[in-house]
C-alpha cells in the first residue's frame, strides 16, 4: 500500500466530510422533520441525512469512480479498485433533529477489507478527527494547528469515565439498560452522547477512558475505530473478536483490559 494512496484517500475523505458538515450545519431547515424510519419508529432519517450522503458519494464518484461505496442511507455500489468507502453522513441524527450539537460526519476508506484512512467531522464542536493506518491520529480544531491524539493515562476501572449508547429497538435497549445498571457502580460514571463516532474519537483523544456499545453497523464504527486505534487506544468486540454488531469496545490499554471482559461477562452483546 503506497503512502500516496493513503494521502489521496485521507484528503478526499476530509474534503467530503468538510463539505457535508457545512451542508448539515448551515443548511438545517428550521422545520426539519422525519423523512423515514429504520429499525423502529424512533430510529429516524431526515432529509439532511439523505442530502449529505448524496453529496459525499457524488464527490467520491467524481474523483474515484472505480471504488465501492457502503453508505448508511442506501448509497451502496460495487467497485473494481479494491477500495471501499464506508459512510455515515450524519451520525447522531436524533441529536441533529432536536438541535443538539453532538453529531458528526463519518467517512472511512478500506483497501481489500483493511481500514486505511478515516475522518470524523464534528462541525458543532469545530473539530475534525483524522487518521491513516500506521500514521497516527490527529485532532484538527478550528483556528488551531493539528495536534496528535492520545488516550488518557489509564485509571483504575472504578475511576474510569465510560461512554455507551442505546439501541432504538425497545427489547435491545432494555437489555442495554440492565447492563448499564450493573456497570455503573464499578466505574466513575457513564456518558451517553448519541454519536458512536464521536465517542470513539473521544476515547482516542482522552475525553473518555472507554466506550462500549451493542448493535453498531459498519458505518457507525469504521472511521472512529481506526482513529481510536491510531491514537493508541485498543478496540475489540467480545473477548477475542474484532468490533462488530454484537459488541464494540474501545478504551485506553489499561482500561480495555478490564472493561472488555467485564461487559462481555455482563452480557452487553445480547438481550
Amino acid at each position: 500500500m503506497s503512502a500516496s494512496l493513503k494521502t489521496e484517500l485521507l484528503d478526499l475523505a476530509a474534503e467530503a466530510a468538510e463539505r457535508a458538515g457545512r451542508l448539515l450545519r448551515d443548511g438545517r431547515p428550521a422545520d426539519l422533520g422525519v423523512a423515514a424510519t429504520k429499525s423502529s419508529p424512533i430510529d429516524v432519517v431526515t432529509e439532511m441525512d439523505i442530502a449529505a450522503e448524496k453529496l459525499i458519494t457524488d464527490l467520491i464518484s467524481e474523483h474515484r469512480p472505480q471504488d465501492a461505496v457502503l453508505g448508511e442511507e442506501g448509497g451502496a455500489s460495487a467497485g473494481t479498485s479494491g477500495v471501499r468507502w464506508i459512510i455515515d453522513p450524519l451520525d447522531g441524527t436524533v441529536n441533529y433533529l432536536y438541535g443538539l450539537p453532538n453529531w458528526a460526519v463519518s467517512i472511512a476508506a478500506e483497501l481489500d477489507g483493511d481500514l486505511i484512512a478515516a475522518v470524523v467531522a464534528a462541525p458543532m464542536r469545530g473539530e475534525t478527527y483524522r487518521a491513516v493506518r500506521g500514521g497516527g491520529a490527529q485532532l484538527c480544531a478550528d483556528g488551531a494547528e493539528p495536534r496528535t491524539m492520545r488516550p488518557r493515562p489509564a485509571p483504575p476501572l472504578d475511576q474510569a469515565l465510560i461512554g455507551t449508547g442505546f439501541n432504538y429497538v425497545t427489547t435491545v435497549r432494555t437489555g442495554q439498560a440492565a447492563v448499564a445498571q450493573q456497570l455503573i457502580p464499578r466505574v466513575r460514571d457513564i456518558r451517553r452522547s448519541g454519536s458512536a463516532a464521536i465517542d470513539l474519537c473521544d476515547v482516542g483523544g482522552g475525553r473518555l477512558d472507554g466506550f462500549y456499545e451493542r448493535g453498531l453497523a459498519p458505518w457507525d464504527l469504521a472511521a472512529g475505530d481506526l482513529i481510536a486505534r491510531e491514537a493508541g487506544a485498543l478496540t475489540g468486540g467480545r473477548v477475542g473478536r474484532r468490533p462488530d454488531g454484537d459488541l464494540t469496545v474501545a478504551a485506553s490499554p489499561g482500561v480495555f483490559a478490564e472493561l472488555q471482559p467485564l461487559v462481555d461477562e455482563l452480557g452487553a452483546w445480547h438481550d
